[in-house]
């Protein structure tokens, strides 16, 4: 794992795409040049961990209710919005 031909750009390249990596959003073979990547570059499997253990913690984190009036706009933004997709485009 030797890290003395490192290119920065493959590790800002990886950064991109570091959520999608996560999600297993990736093609094969850019999911697996990426892996290949974090197995050589400390820094980057570092950022991964610490990426991966704020979604931790972003997952387990009380979200207070919603108000009531908030939500009821919500709602009605959201029949408004369907009511209009369904309905023939008049000219």
């Amino acid at each position: 794992m030797s890290e003395t031909h490192h290119h920065h750009q493959q590790c800002i390249e990886l950064f991109s795409r570091l959520s999608e990596f996560i999600d297993g959003e990736l093609e094969l073979p850019l999911q697996r040049a990426m892996e290949q990547h974090l197995a050589e570059c400390k820094a980057c499997r570092v950022c991964l961990a610490t990426l991966k253990r704020t979604i931790a913690l972003c997952r387990h984190i009380d979200r207070p209710p919603l108000p009531a009036a908030v939500s009821r706009r919500l709602a009605e933004m959201v029949m408004h919005l369907q009511k209009e997709k369904g309905a023939p485009h008049q000219r």
